[in-house]
């Protein structure tokens, strides 16, 4: 069963925040992820919105909860603690 990456960020400092956008795809390759949204157009429609949503799908739920705890992606993400504030959560598939 698939499974979805589902982040929610507001980037607050624009330069570490590229940095984490260029390291992290090692990771989501390494574990065969495919990009379904990143960024673009919006509209938040209830609740509190971020202006930066990404939709990533894995071939499973341990997929991409492995890719997370990673080691390529805790390098990249390192570059993120500091540079927005971000929401993720995993979602399974049905």
């Amino acid at each position: 069963m698939k499974a979805y990456w589902i982040a929610r960020v507001t980037v607050t400092d624009p330069d570490p925040y590229k940095l984490y956008a260029e390291a992290a795809p090692e990771a989501f390759k390494k574990y065969n992820a495919t990009i379904l949204a990143r960024g673009g157009r919006c509209e938040q429609l209830e609740g509190d919105g971020r202006p930066r949503n990404v939709v990533i799908e894995f071939g499973s739920y341990e997929d991409a909860l492995a890719c997370y705890n990673s080691n390529e992606y805790q390098r990249a993400r390192k570059h993120r603690l500091d540079a927005g504030v971000a929401e993720i959560v995993i979602v399974e598939g049905v």
